[in-house]
């Protein structure tokens, strides 16, 4: 097609991290413009999305999805615009939602986009507040943790894109107290003022689980755990009689090259008849379309308030990764091309 550049600038995995990741084991290379094959759009990336769980697509280790190919492009979410299309049901100038991201354009399968509307939401949203970070905050919550109203919730990691998510609909759903944790002070500042936790804490400022005892002097009846390690043995001993744990992700330890101590007091969970549940989101995918309609007003309307930190230029994307690991975004982390 007339117009577009010949060259496609695509991030490859090159060597697989030890511990943290290191700038020499990515490289950015340049490629042709693929071409769509029957049945295959091509889209011009927007928005990449850049998350933590791609940290364990980068080992070899056998995981809930494939390690990511040496020297072979990444792979994440991206919402673009088709610029050609070989494909029934998608035109030139739709936008759609895929998962060829970490490049500049990108050649799919036409079963593999779902087209978006740009003009009831910003196409970001649907990388973020309505994607795949939404849905997760929203299955945890209700589905794993089976929230109901009334119950005293806690949210690690929760100035974060899923947390920040869970703690709003837990709020607008009738919790009857709604506490998050995050890492600076800053961040509990947002949490408190702009998404209406009744109470929050900087992790860093002292043990998790004295800190969590002032702000829920009641207990809790959900935690949703982002982080693990200290967070999840403070809410264990936090735990009401009959309360839910609904794991999603552990990024304190994603890094460690040993294993992180687990929590010593799952005795707990005896006395209070408590459990833990681990999840992902892509078992939960039936509730997307009940997910947009209940929390795509909400955000329409501002009573569900959401945080982009955007990164600008391909070239940027392995730095924007990074910064999740970090912990340096508020909200959601995308790199805008």
């Amino acid at each position: 097609m007339e117009g577009h550049p010949v060259i496609n600038r695509e991030w490859h995995l090159v060597s697989r991290p030890v511990g943290w990741p290191k700038t020499e084991d990515f490289a950015l290379v340049e490629a042709e413009v693929p071409t769509p094959g029957e049945g295959q759009v091509l889209v011009r990336n927007k928005y990449l999305s850049v998350d933590p769980y791609m940290r364990g697509r980068m080992s070899a280790a056998k995981s809930y999805a494939d390690p990511y190919e040496l020297g072979k492009v990444m792979q994440g979410g991206a919402v673009g615009e088709v610029v050609e299309s070989n494909a029934e049901g998608i035109a030139v100038g739709d936008h759609v939602l895929h998962f060829f991201g970490w490049r500049e354009y990108a050649a799919l399968d036409a079963r593999h986009a779902v087209k978006v509307d740009a003009d009831a939401a910003p196409l970001s949203t649907y990388l973020g507040v309505l994607g795949m970070t939404g849905l997760t905050a929203y299955a945890g919550l209700l589905r794993t943790a089976a929230f109901k109203e009334g119950d005293a919730v806690f949210v690690s990691g929760a100035a974060g894109a899923v947390g920040s998510q869970v703690g709003q609909i837990a709020r607008l759903k009738g919790a009857s107290r709604v506490i998050g944790s995050a890492g600076s002070d800053e961040k509990v500042k947002l949490l408190v003022e702009e998404y209406g936790f009744d109470a929050a804490f900087n992790y860093k400022n002292g043990p998790v689980a004295e800190q969590l005892k002032q702000a829920a002097p009641d207990g809790i009846d959900v935690y949703f755990d982002n982080v693990g390690g200290e967070h999840l043995e403070a809410a264990i001993g936090r735990l009401n009689r009959g309360g839910r744990i609904a794991v999603c992700g552990m990024i304190s330890v994603y890094n460690d090259t040993e294993p992180a101590p687990g929590p010593r007091n799952l005795a707990r969970l005896i006395q209070t008849r408590g459990r833990i549940e681990g999840f992902l989101v892509g078992d939960h995918y039936d509730l997307q379309p009940q997910f947009v309609q209940e929390v795509g007003p909400w955000v329409a309307s501002g009573e569900l308030k959401y945080r982009e930190t955007a990164v600008e230029g391909i070239e940027n994307n392995l730095e924007a990764f990074f910064g999740v690991l970090r912990g340096d975004n508020i909200g959601k982390m995308i790199v805008k091309l």
